[in-house]
């Protein structure tokens, strides 16, 4: 058994932890409040965006613009979402595990990937896959020009032909203990014919055009979806992290519990040792 000391030593020591986690914790609730209130007022936007395209686009001609120009698929860009920082249990690893599955599903040669946060680009580096381009050190002052920005990046790659698919691997908020991981083709753009009944009303006017208006939508919902994806991955790292924060600071207190009987039972036999010497001590000297 070990001694009082070292009891004494690891309690201050998961305290002093605990502490570290439960700040943690409130400061990714904290986040996570911010983080999800842009998200779900971002939704009904992207969503109603998104149901307007999938109405005309079946209307229209595709050669129309070069993002809804679909070709055989011989390279394909993967944008992966990962957080910069870990603690946040498995939000990460799920999203890594997913990717690689897809990247080795295509073939690692004929895919390239765009890394999005420190863990991405740590994970297949360290593996020596193609990264063509890394985003990082955003997220504490996330905003809509970095959707901007890496949007214009991806749509630049898909349009001067250097990649036939662009498909983004992120997780979705779903609620503060589940997170989706989901893997969407974010170019060419498409359209559901599940939905096209409805989602499209025939007895819509069009000024000037419809071509007009597909032409002035899609360039803000392709940044505006990128910004979804983004506000989404966000949300769930930082509810992925208060859970695992808040997990970890329980079970510190577990492990505080259990030290503390052990301090206990090693305190009382480490008296009762020393009443038997005293005793036989006294019995010796009569």
């Amino acid at each position: 058994m070990a001694n009082l000391k070292d009891i004494r030593d690891r309690i201050k020591s998961v305290k002093s932890i605990q502490q570290v986690t439960n700040a943690m914790k409130m400061v990714a609730a904290a986040k996570m409040r911010r983080a999800q209130e842009n998200m779900e007022k971002a939704r009904p936007y992207s969503s109603r965006l998104a149901e307007m395209l999938e109405s005309l686009i079946p209307e229209i001609d595709r050669s129309l613009m070069p993002e809804l120009n679909i070709r055989p698929v011989e390279r394909t860009l993967f944008v992966v979402i990962t957080a910069d920082r870990g603690m946040a249990g498995a939000f990460n690893h799920n999203v890594l595990r997913k990717a690689h599955h897809a990247i080795d599903a295509v073939g690692k040669d004929n895919s390239d990937i765009l890394c999005v946060g420190k863990k991405a680009c740590g994970y297949f580096k360290n593996r020596s896959y193609p990264i063509t381009l890394e985003f990082m050190d955003f997220w504490n002052d996330l905003g809509y020009e970095h959707a901007m920005n890496l949007g214009l990046e991806i749509v630049s790659r898909f349009v001067k032909g250097e990649v036939d698919q662009v498909q983004v691997i992120y997780n979705r908020f779903i609620n503060v203990a589940r997170q989706e991981i989901k893997n969407d083709t974010f170019l060419p753009m498409s359209y559901n014919p599940e939905k096209k009944e409805e989602s499209y009303i025939p007895d819509r006017l069009f000024e000037p055009s419809k071509e007009a208006v597909v032409k002035s939508i899609i360039p803000r919902y392709l940044n505006t979806q990128m910004w979804q994806y983004l506000l989404e991955s966000n949300a769930s790292e930082q509810a992925a992290r208060m859970v695992a924060m808040e997990n970890a600071t329980s079970n510190a207190r577990d492990m505080i519990k259990d030290l503390t009987l052990q301090f206990n039972k090693a305190r009382q036999t480490a008296i009762t040792t020393e009443m038997l010497e005293i005793v036989s001590g006294a019995e010796a000297l009569s």
